[in-house]
């Protein structure tokens, strides 16, 4: 398959002081573009959370099973599904698995930044990722979710699913006090950037895997041209929501998730496996 071509857009701030910077392809349409939001000014904080609609309608979460389940066929029976399954399988990458399970004889399963499995297919298609990966092996425990775009319904199918929605917006600052899999497919820099920040420190990071946008790509994209004007994202405000995850290409080893086939391009595209091995604190330098 022929690589798309990336484009950054970089959008103007908002009255709120928002700046965005949007990586996008050409020529398809995404639920999510690399998005990277700073909010100045804003201090992130973890605040309870409950759906906007309280009320669960059981039409909508019948439908919304059948949706999943067959996303979940779609996916068990295809070439796509196999590759992740080898990959994961593969020496280096089972290595790394066993290394962050440590003692340990089940990895938990947070997943941060689904979207709306109600209203989009490309969630759906992650979600049921997920839960083949749970199903196939032995050694991925408990699956946690959250988004705040959830409703009620969503929330009931995704406990029916044997899945627990957190009551809590963790704005992605999990500490993995326990061996711990990240599943965020396509979720925003920041958010990623919390994660590892939450976490940085040897320990805490090696008992971290995790599913998501490829850092390498970041590491790519942190200069960029704005009409004629060479940008540099490491020069403003917007460094702020990528410098740990800069930080943590010295010492990640990332396994890229190939797609296979356009019917998982738009959930899967540029997505990798990443992995921490650090030795000492003194990898830890920021600068």
């Amino acid at each position: 398959m022929a690589a798309s071509t990336k484009v950054l857009a970089l959008k103007s701030p908002t009255q709120t002081g928002e700046w965005t910077v949007v990586l996008s392809r050409k020529g398809r349409h995404r639920r999510n573009s690399r998005k990277i939001t700073i909010v100045k000014g804003q201090q992130q904080e973890q605040q309870p959370w409950v759906p906007t609609d309280l009320e669960i309608d059981p039409d909508r979460q019948s439908k919304l099973m059948h949706k999943i389940q067959a996303c979940m066929k779609k996916i068990e029976n295809s070439q796509f599904f196999l590759a992740v399954l080898d990959q994961m399988q593969i020496p280096k990458v089972l290595n790394h698995f066993h290394r962050v399970l440590g003692s340990e004889s089940q990895l938990q399963m947070v997943i941060y930044g689904i979207g709306s499995i109600e209203s989009h297919e490309t969630p759906r298609l992650q979600l049921s990722l997920a839960l083949l990966m749970k199903r196939k092996f032995s050694w991925i425990g408990d699956i946690e979710v959250f988004d705040p775009v959830l409703s009620a319904t969503e929330s009931q199918v995704l406990e029916d699913l044997g899945c627990s929605v957190l009551s809590l917006n963790e704005q992605g600052r999990r500490e993995a006090k326990k061996s711990t899999l990240f599943f965020m497919p396509h979720c925003e820099a920041e958010l990623y950037n919390n994660l590892l920040q939450a976490n940085w420190g040897v320990e805490s990071l090696n008992r971290i895997a995790l599913f998501g946008n490829s850092f390498e790509t970041y590491e790519q994209h942190v200069s960029f041209k704005y009409y004629d004007q060479e940008v540099s994202l490491m020069n403003s405000s917007v460094a702020e929501s990528v410098t740990h995850i800069l930080a943590a290409r010295r010492f990640i080893d990332e396994f890229r998730i190939e797609t296979i086939s356009d019917d998982y391009f738009a959930a899967f595209h540029d997505s990798s496996w990443h992995f921490f091995k650090l030795g000492c604190e003194n990898e830890l330098q920021l600068n």
